[in-house]
């Protein structure tokens, strides 16, 4: 039947100490007893709401521990984990709700307000559980703790399958937001393909049970980024299923000084960011008042979505000698491409990955690049690989697609293979623009500045930026007889858009950006961009 995480989660959790801690949230603290008791009671309670093998669990919240406790309920009533973007306006929620065909929903009660805008048109949710302060749940929906807290805890012993699937939503290269499906086999799969490297895993439920009685507890990690996006949850998930510890901060954004505070306080061995976005401000805030915090426990850094640069990881190993600094070229659909792995005594340079072994570079044609060639091409990733994209054939025919009898993920990265082997990343064939881990098509922006009256025709470019990796810039041509007001088109665009959509700057021309055909110039209109800027 294959690995199924729901049988993980069952085979482990009784087997970690009851006592030890399972989620850390600032001053909360859930063991693993409770958290058994939990999901196990949650999962009981979503099948007995109707909830059937196959359903979509969408999961709208910040990070904190309800959101990895759904996540295992789902997956013990064998329901499809959906993340949600808590920074989408009400309607991009309604998108991806609708598109996944939730079945239930598992919201923060800040999020009410959206929820009950959207919540009409929403026909197929039949279960609406929202996590919020006692006795201030919205009369539409139940209560998260409520239902954690009913029944006995027991596990709920139905059969599961390894084909059992797991969305990860992304915003890909084109288009809206698509569900990537996994089988949680898979997905399982490329984990112990790793761990097998080094040294013999568990291959069987039974051996992973005998093995955690063996060793207790497992690691600590720290996901600084949000559980909705891959690189911060599947780095938890997998700590989780180790039997683990998961700690989540507190603050609605990002804060170095709250993210060393939780590190000197708790003492995780492992910490996930996201490139320079997460790792800048960590740096600085080091920097700033050296040797305040204990971080010798962090033996490892995980990054991934985001430039991660040289000067930046050499900085923090000032501060961690120690650590192991693990940069991963990965998208949720095509996980595992490359790797950079940095330590004080072994520099790696900016963007530059080895190759990995289920991979390979073909160019146009589908031919093999050879290293040292000079010739550019796109990454392909061989098996085990996703389902394909949730009801999106055309896409999913795009992305996944058979070479020499092989079944490749080609998500769209250009990169060259140098001699030894390595990549030396170019980017995204398509415009797409990825700031701070976030993917912005430009061609949604672009409509939104274009309802706007001063503006006729707009372009949207990234630019590269210290902070975000990318920063989203707007090149308009205005109405005849329109000004430029920068100020006034970015809070339209911010009215109809997620605000890390919002362009950062925006710069009006009355050159042309389109080509006779009609067709998007987008070199042009950053040449435009980076005139004004200078």
């Amino acid at each position: 039947m294959g690995w199924n995480f729901g049988d993980i989660m069952d085979a482990v959790g009784p087997n970690v100490p009851p006592e030890a801690p399972a989620f850390i949230h600032g001053a909360r603290i859930i063991n693993w007893g409770e958290a058994n008791r939990i999901t196990n009671n949650l999962a009981r309670a979503l099948i007995a709401r109707g909830a059937q093998p196959g359903d979509k669990i969408a999961i709208y919240m910040r990070n904190r521990p309800e959101y990895l406790l759904s996540v295992a309920a789902g997956w013990k009533a064998r329901l499809t984990h959906v993340n949600v973007n808590y920074r989408y306006t009400p309607e991009e929620v309604w998108y991806i709700f609708d598109n996944s065909d939730a079945q239930t929903v598992v919201y923060a009660s800040e999020f009410r307000e959206a929820v009950e805008q959207i919540r009409p048109r929403l026909p197929k949710v039949k279960s609406w559980i929202e996590v919020g302060a006692e006795g201030d749940i919205a009369a539409f929906a139940e209560d998260f703790d409520t239902l954690a807290q009913e029944g006995n805890g027991a596990p709920l012993e139905i059969a599961r399958s390894g084909d059992d699937q797991f969305f990860i939503y992304t915003g890909g290269t084109t288009g809206m937001p698509k569900g990537v499906m996994w089988a949680h086999h898979d997905l399982r799969e490329i984990t112990l393909q790793g761990a097998r490297k080094l040294g013999p895993v568990p291959e069987t439920l039974e051996a992973l049970a005998a093995f955690t009685r063996q060793v207790g507890a497992g690691s600590r990690i720290l996901p600084a980024p949000p559980l909705m996006h891959g690189t911060g949850l599947l780095t938890s998930m997998g700590v989780m299923m180790g039997g683990g510890c998961v700690i989540t901060l507190e603050g609605a954004n990002f804060d170095a000084v709250e993210l060393l505070t939780a590190i000197d306080r708790h003492k995780p061995q492992t910490l996930v960011v996201v490139g320079d976005s997460f790792g800048k401000p960590l740096l600085n805030a080091l920097n700033a008042a050296p040797g305040t915090y204990d971080v010798s426990s962090i033996v490892g850094i995980v990054s991934s979505g985001v430039m991660w640069s040289l000067e930046v990881k050499r900085g923090l190993l000032e501060h961690m000698p120690g650590a192991m600094l693990n940069d991963g070229f990965s998208s949720s659909e095509a996980l595992g491409m490359g790797a950079s792995v940095m330590t004080k005594d072994s520099e790696v340079q900016t963007a530059k990955f080895m190759l990995g072994e289920r991979c390979r570079v073909f160019d146009e044609n589908d031919q093999p690049v050879e290293p040292g060639s000079g010739k550019s091409g796109m990454v392909a990733i061989g098996p085990p690989n996703p389902v394909g994209y949730y009801k999106d054939e055309e896409k999913s025919g795009r992305t996944f697609r058979v070479i020499g009898g092989v079944r490749y993920s080609i998500p769209g990265d250009w990169c060259i293979v140098e001699p030894d082997g390595s990549l030396t990343l170019l980017g995204r064939g398509s415009a797409c623009i990825n700031t701070a881990g976030e993917k912005v098509f430009p061609e949604e922006v672009e409509e939104a500045l274009k309802t706007h009256p001063s503006v006729e025709d707009a372009l949207v470019v990234g630019l590269p930026d210290e902070k975000w990796g990318q920063s989203v810039t707007g090149v308009v041509r205005l109405a005849p007889g329109a000004v430029l007001e920068e100020d006034v088109l970015r809070a339209h665009v911010r009215k109809a858009l997620a605000g890390y959509k919002t362009p950062k700057r925006i710069f009006a021309t009355a050159d042309t950006f389109r080509s006779s055909n009609g067709k998007a110039d987008y070199p042009a209109a950053r040449r435009v961009a980076e005139s004004a800027l200078g």
